[in-house]
């Protein structure tokens, strides 16, 4: 196993620490407990046809959280805690070195025969430290429980903590992965590739006046769950032309129909239609007939694994999250995004 070492937080890590919300991790976790399908068929991007000059080493890096990780050599035994952060190392060309992942790795097809170091969102510790890894990359805001974090760094293990709560910081978690692996110049063609399709999405968004309220709904079952303020999602639903609704506490990922009512979203978007729910379930649930979206038939499913998955498809994600709000715009439908709900629940 590669030798490095770990330093504590960097000062910035104190300004960092406050935007950590525990209960964001848990409304994806709800979603990751549900995602139990078939990966989507978009192609990973091939690679580059100019391979990244090896890395200086010892390699400094600077985590999501703060941490300083240093790596003194090449990690060729890689563990990943999350299905983004695999998605990640097999566009990034880097597949063959995980050794570990998550049970909701579904993309590339690949990804499943990985051994699962994660199962039911549990981190399996003793399989992470049987497996003796060079680095392990873990999701931070308690996706990766932080406990299981301090635990493998006192085994002396490195972790590196990723954590996107926008789409830049989508990008540059990439670009991170990407050092951590020695794959810098794979992340920048992958990022090229984001951005260039971002900018096709926000090309198309400024020639759209109308920004309607938009409530996207993470979950219905046992309560009502949406985005947070300044959160992922509600970050997406403004680069695609919508005013996000969202709860009223940056920590709380839950809202009630009451709140939801008074701030009458014109468009409902089913990020939960990965999981059966579909129009004609909205519809018919008591109390929300009141709405704009439900009177309108405004109600759109959407592919949320593309949506809120922060990986090298999210580009793809926020186009399609696009056309749910402006069918109108005019860019190219998502690739590899799932049809969800029959033509005819849509009002299609």
């Amino acid at each position: 196993m590669a030798a490095s070492r770990t330093t504590t937080p960097s000062p910035r890590s104190a300004e960092g620490s406050r935007h950590v919300r525990p209960a964001l991790a848990a409304a994806f976790l709800l979603v990751a407990l549900l995602a139990c399908q078939s990966p989507a068929a978009a192609p990973t991007p091939s690679p580059a046809t100019t391979a990244s000059a090896p890395p200086a080493y010892p390699l400094s890096l600077v985590d999501d959280e703060g941490t300083t990780v240093v790596l003194d050599a090449e990690a060729e035994r890689v563990v990943s805690l999350s299905p983004a952060i695999t998605e990640t190392v097999f566009a990034l060309g880097a597949g063959d070195r995980l050794v570990g992942g998550t049970d909701f790795d579904d993309y590339p097809p690949e990804a499943a025969a990985v051994p699962d170091v994660v199962a039911n969102v549990r981190v399996l510790l003793e399989q992470i430290v049987e497996l003796e890894p060079d680095l392990v990359l873990a999701a931070g805001n308690n996706f990766t429980p932080a406990a299981d974090i301090s635990r493998l760094r006192e085994l002396r293990l490195p972790v590196l903590v990723t954590y996107a709560d926008s789409m830049d910081g989508a990008l540059h978690d990439i670009r991170l992965i990407g050092s951590a692996l020695g794959a810098d110049t794979e992340a920048e063609r992958i990022i090229d590739g984001m951005e260039a399709r971002v900018a096709e999405v926000s090309g198309a968004v400024e020639k759209i006046d109308d920004r309607p309220r938009v409530f996207y709904e993470l979950g219905a079952e046992p309560q009502l769950y949406g985005p947070a303020p300044d959160s992922f999602v509600a970050d997406l639903i403004a680069l695609a032309g919508g005013e996000p609704i969202t709860t009223n506490d940056p920590a709380v990922f839950t809202i009630s129909l009451e709140r939801l009512v008074s701030l009458d979203p014109e468009v409902i978007v089913l990020g939960d239609a990965n999981y059966g729910t579909c129009p004609g379930d909205v519809t018919g649930r008591p109390g929300w007939g009141s709405m704009t979206a439900v009177r309108e038939g405004a109600i759109v499913p959407v592919d949320d694994i593309i949506v809120t998955r922060p990986g090298p498809r999210l580009g793809e994600g926020l186009a399609a999250l696009t056309l749910a709000i402006h069918p109108e715009a005019d860019i190219e439908s998502p690739v590899g995004a799932d049809v969800l709900c029959a033509a005819s629940e849509t009002g299609s």
